[in-house]
């Protein structure tokens, strides 16, 4: 209970209603349900900020994996599957050939 913390909010009625469906089709308590909701959703805008942050030239492609907590393919897919340009210029890849060559 100690990695745990109590968070109260209201609600509109028709956003309770859908969360009592998800619970019946769920099998599941309210907390559990809003506790599975509210991951996926923070998960969500993880991908969605890095993302952001990355098509705006702002991070790397490792480190917008790293803040969305996901892989390098997994980043690369999210990336390609919400058609966000491609961050590399001229200078890595020549930084990216000159280790190649290096090997």
């Amino acid at each position: 209970m100690k990695n745990e913390a109590m968070i109260g909010t209201r609600l509109p009625r028709a956003l309770v209603k859908e969360l009592e469906r998800i619970e019946r089709v769920e099998q599941a308590d309210r907390s559990t349900t809003v506790r599975k909701l509210l991951a996926v959703a923070i998960q969500d805008w993880k991908l969605a900020q890095a993302s952001k942050e990355y098509g705006g030239g702002l991070i790397s492609l490792a480190r917008a994996a790293r803040e969305a907590g996901v892989s390098l393919w997994e980043m690369q897919t999210y990336l390609r599957d919400h058609k966000v340009p491609v961050q590399y210029d001229q200078e890595e890849l020549q930084h990216d050939l000159d280790v190649i060559d290096a090997l």
